[in-house]
């Protein structure tokens, strides 16, 4: 009895460990989109300096895995959620690299003319931060119908990139002389398009985690 309390504490730990390192994700995306619509360059900065409290989770959140899984012994569900855990913690660190990357960009713009209003671009951020926060949710509540949901909007992120890609295009080849604004722009799309891609992997795991289904290339 003692042990499976001890497991279930350990566990406890984890899931706490995960919700604050997806919880500091999540702000460092949104702040890194404020930084760049409001051209606040010291909320961009606070961002790059907060990337090592984030850094610091994912190694403390690794320790615990390898703790749990060589002295606890999970096994079934239990041992699917550290796994997952093990999987889904690098997924959220890089998450956070393309938030310091969209940080970036906020600086270098925010010292030069501002363009047009910023496309499609912060209504991806919107949806991108939407489905992090809902693939965080599901994953914590083990919810493998709304980390399907989940999936099922990335198509919707692909469609506004397109948008923001082309209207950016359409922008630098009417007036050549905003092409280095333009493309900086076109960067801060992928990174969005590719967190969308980061969030689905989440919640591929999550299914895996809840069901002990692979679902990972079976589109």
């Amino acid at each position: 009895m003692e042990i499976h309390r001890s497991l279930d504490r350990a566990l406890d730990a984890l899931r706490d460990r995960v919700l604050l390192l997806g919880g500091e994700t999540e702000t460092a995306l949104q702040r890194a989109m404020y930084a760049l619509v409001e051209r606040d360059s010291d909320a961009a900065r606070e961002v790059l300096k907060n990337d090592d409290e984030i850094d610091r989770l994912e190694l403390e959140i690794d320790r615990l895995c390898i703790d749990i899984l060589a002295l606890k012994q999970p096994a079934a569900r239990d041992l699917r959620f550290v796994i997952s855990v093990a999987k889904i913690t690098p997924i959220l660190e890089r998450i956070a690299d393309h938030a310091c990357n969209i940080a970036r960009v906020a600086i270098d713009l925010n010292d030069e003319p501002q363009l047009k209003p910023y496309v499609d671009l912060p209504r991806m951020a919107d949806l991108v931060s939407q489905m992090l926060r809902a693939a965080l949710d599901a994953f914590t509540s083990g919810d493998a119908a709304a980390a399907r949901a989940v999936i099922g909007r990335d198509d919707e992120v692909d469609e506004l990139y397109n948008r923001v890609f082309h209207d950016l295009i359409e922008l630098m080849a009417r007036d050549p002389t905003t092409t280095g604004r333009a493309a900086r722009l076109l960067f801060v799309a992928k990174h969005l398009e590719r967190i969308a891609d980061y969030v689905t992997d989440i919640c591929e795991l999550t299914v895996y985690m809840a069901e002990a289904a692979v679902i990972k290339h079976s589109n």
